[in-house]
């Protein structure tokens, strides 16, 4: 109900009352007489207002359209929603936002539309997890979950569902009909085909069929090339034309009502066709771009303090808010860290941002080198990793395209150096150098990653199973140096 203004009320409306007209300058771009705006101001403030709600929007769903990237990546080599789970043994081949050859990998897309779904996980060293349409965490399977390895029946639950929960399941609530599936085998003693035989060992199925189980049928697209990302819509009018279908097959998540007010600004709804006129595009598309690149300045460019480790080097935190799925903070939601996070890489779980000793994994970001300078792929460069690494499983180093966010493609068809692998024989008592660029040091092939002139690079240090020193600074790598 309105109410009359009180005196103090009054006296600030009146304060604020224009009292002669007021023209453009440089901090009061538009023009207004007697309190009334003239010439193109209104159309002026229609159209910045549409851009800047565009920009919040994009940044805000981005997450949803690249994980649609991820289903449309199966989906183009004959993996169907809800029909086939892909395993891999990935490499550069497989383009999608830091992406790693460090383990095989399995994912599907789990489609809630005829209810639950039920992933059977042997025991074994899996470390998976189920993120909805979003990337919200929805659970962790394997030795991240709760089952710790030993194996199991995990249970995903379709938004509001209101029937029996059967006991003997570790269930997770999702809010979303599809789903993703992504679950990794850790390849013991650097053996690859025993680990995709682990993968193949899962079983996905409708709970409905429990009593007779059909799995979904597995495909191995280990040879074949991939693009599980957003690359191709992510800065022009398929992003919201991509978002616009999503919108429409996906029931409305309730924390999310002030986004969907702002799509619908925008011209996409629910139970609408999105049909942008030719102004409503021309925005779309500037805010897509203008969106992408501050995405991309977060993920790459950050001036936070808190994402160094050390003070003295350029490795950053990938993940900036510790040991949260969704980047809570007491008080709030971090924006910042979600965008560098989805700008640069994939789904979330607690388990993939924990800083404790013993924690599943953690991942350190460089692109600069010692100097400051961003990665260049015409320059060579020497990084030293001092041994042993603290990590209880297995670690690596991973190069990716700046531009792509994926694994560097080169004719050497390789972007990693790992422990497990490469690197299994090294001697653990002293540095262990290694080299990155488009010349291969004398005598060091082995040790190296080919990288493209003309292309921009960071890096990736994964540990999986860090030790204390990983987290208390007494064990810390070096910079990336320019060599000659």
């Amino acid at each position: 109900m309105l109410r009359p203004a009180g005196p103090m009320l009054g006296a600030v409306l009146l304060a604020v009352t224009p009292v002669a007209a007021q023209t453009p300058s440089a901090s009061l771009p538009y023009a207004f007489e007697r309190g009334y705006p003239v010439g193109d101001t209104s159309q002026r403030v229609r159209d910045e207002a549409d851009f800047q709600r565009a920009i919040i929007a994009y940044r805000f769903w981005y997450p949803t359209v690249s994980n649609e990237g991820i289903f449309n990546g199966n989906r183009a080599v004959g993996i169907e929603d809800g029909k086939a789970m892909g395993i891999a043994a990935t490499g550069p081949r497989q383009v999608g936002f830091t992406l790693n050859s460090d383990t095989p990998y399995g994912s599907a897309v789990l489609d809630l539309s005829n209810g639950p779904m039920v992933i059977e996980l042997p025991p074994g060293a899996y470390i998976g997890l189920v993120n909805d349409h979003h990337q919200g965490w929805v659970q962790d399977l394997g030795l991240p979950g709760p089952d710790a390895g030993k194996g199991g029946k995990h249970l995903v639950l379709p938004p509001g569902y209101t029937g029996e929960v059967p006991a003997g399941y570790y269930v997770g609530r999702s809010k979303s009909l599809k789903n993703l599936l992504a679950v990794r085998s850790l390849p013991a003693d650097g053996d690859v085909p025993k680990a995709l035989e682990a993968l193949r060992a899962i079983k996905v199925y409708p709970l409905a069929s429990e009593a007779s189980p059909q799995p979904l049928r597995i495909a191995d697209t280990s040879e074949k090339a991939m693009d599980s990302s957003s690359l191709k819509w992510e800065d022009n009018i398929r992003f919201w034309e991509v978002l616009a279908k999503i919108i429409a097959g996906e029931p409305r998540v309730p924390e999310f009502l002030p986004m969907y007010g702002l799509l619908s600004e925008l011209g996409i709804e629910q139970d609408k066709p999105f049909a942008p006129d030719a102004r409503m595009k021309a925005i779309l598309e500037r805010a897509a771009k203008t969106g992408r690149d501050q995405m991309l300045v977060t993920a790459f460019d950050s001036d936070r303090p808190d994402r160094l480790n050390w003070p003295d080097r350029k490795w950053e935190w990938a993940g900036l808010v510790p040991g949260s799925a969704q980047f809570e903070t007491p008080t709030s939601i971090d924006l910042d860290a979600r965008d560098r996070w989805f700008a640069q890489a994939i789904v979330t779980s607690p388990a993939m941002f924990r800083r404790n000793a013993g924690a599943g994994s953690l991942y350190w970001l460089s692109a600069r080198d010692a100097t400051g300078a961003f990665l260049d792929g015409g320059r060579n460069y020497k990084l030293t990793i001092p041994q042993p690494v603290p990590g209880q499983l297995f670690w690596s180093v991973t190069v990716y395209d700046a531009q792509t966010r994926s694994q560097v493609q080169t004719d050497q068809d390789k972007a990693a150096l790992r422990s497990l692998f490469e690197l299994k024989d090294v001697d653990q008592t002293k540095p262990l150098d290694l080299y990155f660029g488009p010349t291969a040091p004398a005598g060091q092939q082995a040790r190296w990653i080919k990288t493209a002139p003309g292309r921009g690079w960071f890096a990736y240090i994964r540990i999986y199973g860090p030790e204390q020193a990983a987290f208390d600074r007494s064990w810390k790598p070096g910079d990336f140096e320019e060599v000659q």
